[in-house]
């Protein structure tokens, strides 16, 4: 099955497995999805990095499941694998919890980190067919979940379980929200430039347009050269307008008055974050001058475009606005600061590579350091003085 016709790792349910080396975290992997996708070994520390692997579990739907390596890993690379297996911490929805035997101080330990971060967990004792299952402290005893991975035992009631435990109003929001209905028909303005390669359209776009045509509505797409032409050939005003954000000018100056305006990026971020939030963010970017600093934060990583917005366009509106001794750094990728307060402001990309769970823990740290933090497409609305056009 190619990759277009796969539901995409962001919007799949993040599952994290943690434990001690040779807790049984694949092989209860391999025993939860009835295959040999995680590499199995009695020698402790097989699992180096964190293992992603997209699976359909049932009665859940598309999962996405994160093996991680043991945090009793020791050495100077055991540090390292422990350094990975903690930044799963941002990306989980929900967890489990592998314990062998009776529960250790790490295991502990780690039970109060996963309920620190608010991460749904269950407590799983693995192994029952070669020992009974060791008393629990009380705080994991609600929670646990007694298996064997050799013989298939209690991993129904794992599966149905876990099932329990994925938040509420998961996969359920709805992208453009009020902005349209079921018959509404809706432009897209679709840029074309190097950063979507010959052939094929970027993320959000597919997304986007797969979203629509689910919601029935009626998408029509355009480049922003064919603007003028999409608009003169329907018969009435689109009901939304959803652009690129480095379209916005020239979409909100052509746009019909009774159209709504939006962009990719900014539903992306009402998706995935908190819109509001980044809406209030954006009032930071007043206040910059040519002595401030500012965080670029991508999901996704690539080498330098010539057009590229992160890099270049925003860098340069900003600059334009706050001087030329604006100093601006990016993260991509997990490489997300710990410590935020050196910036003045953070703005994130739309996050279509990230799930809600890991924008938003973003956006926490971000706002627990005082740190204002905002969107690639409400900063671009708010540079190029749009923003109270724009509707999320």
């Amino acid at each position: 099955m190619s990759g277009l016709q796969e539901t995409p790792s962001a919007q799949r349910l993040h599952i994290a497995l943690y434990g001690r080396r040779n807790a049984g975290k694949s092989s209860l992997i391999n025993a939860l999805t009835g295959q040999e996708i995680a590499l199995v070994s009695p020698v402790a520390g097989t699992t180096a990095d964190p293992v992603k692997k997209a699976m359909e579990l049932h009665p859940i739907g598309p999962v996405l499941f994160i093996d991680t390596a043991g945090y009793d890993d020791e050495g100077e690379l055991g540090k390292l694998r422990v350094a990975a297996t903690e930044k799963t911490l941002q990306r989980s929805d929900v967890a489990l919890l592998v314990l062998e035997g009776p529960p250790t101080e790490e295991d502990l330990q780690w039970a109060e980190r996963l309920k620190e971060q608010k991460i749904p967990f269950l407590a799983v004792q693995t192994k029952t067919d070669l020992q009974p299952p060791a008393p629990l402290p009380k705080a994991l005893r609600d929670k646990a979940v007694a298996v064997s991975a050799a013989t298939g035992e209690g991993i129904e009631a794992l599966r149905t379980a876990l099932a329990a435990i994925v938040p509420e109003n998961f996969g359920q929001m709805d992208l453009t929200g009020r902005l349209c209905a079921a018959g509404d028909t809706v432009l897209l303005v679709m840029p074309q430039d190097i950063q979507a390669p010959k052939g094929r359209l970027i993320l959000p776009q597919v997304q986007t347009l797969r979203h629509l045509l689910d919601k029935k509505c009626i998408p029509v797409c355009c480049t922003a050269d064919g603007l003028d032409g999409a608009l003169a050939a329907l018969a009435k005003p689109p009901k939304l307008i959803i652009t690129d954000s480095q379209c916005f000018p020239l979409a909100a100056e052509k746009k019909p008055e009774e159209s709504l305006l939006t962009s990719f990026s900014i539903l992306m971020a009402a998706n995935k974050g908190d819109i509001d939030a980044f809406a209030r963010g954006a009032e930071a970017i007043g206040g910059l001058t040519e002595h401030s600093r500012v965080l670029i934060a991508e999901a996704c990583t690539h080498a330098p475009l010539e057009e590229d917005i992160g890099r270049v366009k925003i860098p340069n509106l900003l600059r334009k606005r706050a001087g030329q001794g604006l100093q601006v750094d990016v993260a991509a990728g997990s490489d997300f600061p710990a410590d935020l307060t050196p910036y003045d402001l953070v703005i994130h990309c739309g996050g279509c590579m990230f799930n809600r769970a890991y924008v938003l823990r973003r956006l926490e740290s971000a706002q627990a350091q005082g740190v204002p933090m905002t969107n690639y497409g409400v900063a671009i609305a708010y540079l190029t003085g749009i923003l109270s056009q724009v509707s999320w």
